[in-house]
């Protein structure tokens, strides 16, 4: 296939028949994928400080871009640096089995915020068995290829010291319609969210090589990383599934006072937003102790991709020792929109959990902070039992 043939399928844009108002016909057909009632030009925003995607796109800090070098350890290549919309200079590393001689899974791996890059991927056991780990289901096909992009220096919506200036991913704006630059709703545009973008890039460098096979892309993340995941992934016809780790609730977490609703059709307004790819597999792992409340923040994803019909979940909580258990410790928190513990002036939110998350954050963080070694290889089998299905 041409590289512009490997263009169109990434962006997955084959039909797109009328954008225009509200409820107009339209169908909209991406890698085999119909999503619906199609685009609008319309969305109400009922909150003065949102956007029909939720946020504005979070602030760069560029003064802070050293903090986060890639310097592709484990084995790994860097690949030719790439800019932004915004000037933004973006990095990634690529990592390769010995040999292979067909095209094999691709893995686009995103950190955690707030850690370098760098660090983050050796501290796991993804690369361990990269040259036999089974995603394919062919014992000629044996391993993967995987890519691992840095986050941005940008401000997030979460507690001091992880508020701004460290890395990680904008899951806050949440314009990511595949195939386009930029979506103009309510007489304004609205860009693509530039990390959607660099993954786009980077995917579709790895398609060109023709090392890839195109029905089995995935994304794999840890923490703020498993969210940007999941939120890609919703919105990419081109993955086949998500396997991610300890995922802040991507659509309605802690500070983030634009939250919303995915939803599989047309929005009613700025409090539901629309996704590409409702039908996509997604294994969430997540503590039954973590910070951020992030285990009842999870149970409430869950619900509500369940509710809206907008990925196929398979959810799992574990405890301290990596075991299955069914409920989350109260203890670290209840309420499902997390608790900013970390502003110790009065500021704690005492009726919904801010007590408990401050004496559940000893455990919450080093849970967080260590990778679920003894579920990766399940992780693998959910890839593999999940490639891309349709065109």
């Amino acid at each position: 296939m041409s590289r512009a043939g490997w263009v169109a399928l990434l962006l997955g844009v084959s039909v797109l028949a009328g954008c225009g108002d509200e409820g107009a016909s339209t169908t909209d057909v991406a890698a085999g994928v119909v999503t619906g009632a199609g685009l609008t030009r319309t969305i109400p925003v009922t909150r003065a400080q949102c956007t029909p995607f939720g946020n504005e796109p979070r602030p760069r800090q560029d003064f802070l871009a050293l903090t986060n070098p890639m310097l592709c350890l484990g084995g790994g290549k860097r690949l030719p640096d790439w800019q932004d919309a915004a000037g933004t200079t973006r990095q990634a590393c690529i990592y390769e089995p010995a040999s292979s001689s067909k095209p094999l899974p691709l893995v686009f791996w995103l950190q955690g915020s707030m850690l370098p890059s760098t660090v983050q991927l050796p501290v796991t056991n993804v690369l361990s068995s990269q040259d036999t780990a089974d995603l394919t289901g062919d014992p000629e096909r044996k391993g993967f290829i995987l890519v691992e992009l840095a986050g941005r220096i940008t401000n997030h919506f979460y507690p001091v010291p992880n508020n701004t200036g460290t890395s990680g991913w904008d899951n806050w704006d949440r314009q990511l319609y595949p195939g386009a630059g930029a979506r103009t709703v309510n007489g304004k545009t609205y860009p693509m969210n530039l990390d959607a973008a660099a993954i786009d890039h980077y995917i579709e460098q790895a398609l060109a090589s023709g090392k890839v096979d195109p029905k089995r892309i995935y994304m794999m993340g840890w923490s703020n990383g498993a969210a940007m995941s999941i939120l890609y992934a919703m919105n990419r016809p081109l993955i086949a599934a998500a396997a991610v780790y300890s995922s802040p609730n991507p659509y309605d977490a802690l500070s983030d006072d634009c939250g919303q609703v995915p939803v599989a059709g047309a929005p009613r307004n700025d409090t539901e937003v629309q996704v590409f790819n409702p039908t996509v597999p997604i294994f969430h792992i997540i503590n039954d102790c973590d910070i951020y409340s992030i285990c009842p923040g999870g149970v409430a994803l869950k619900d509500t991709l369940a509710s809206t019909g907008t990925a196929a979940l398979r959810f799992q909580i574990i405890n301290l020792g990596q075991s299955p258990v069914s409920t989350c410790m109260a203890a670290c928190g209840t309420n499902p929109r997390g608790t900013d513990y970390s502003d110790l002036t009065g500021n704690l939110d005492l009726v919904n959990g801010g007590l408990p998350s401050l004496l559940g954050v000893l455990p919450g963080i080093p849970n967080h902070l260590r990778w679920p070694f003894n579920w990766t290889e399940e992780y693998f089998t959910f890839l593999r039992e999940h490639p891309r299905v349709g065109k």
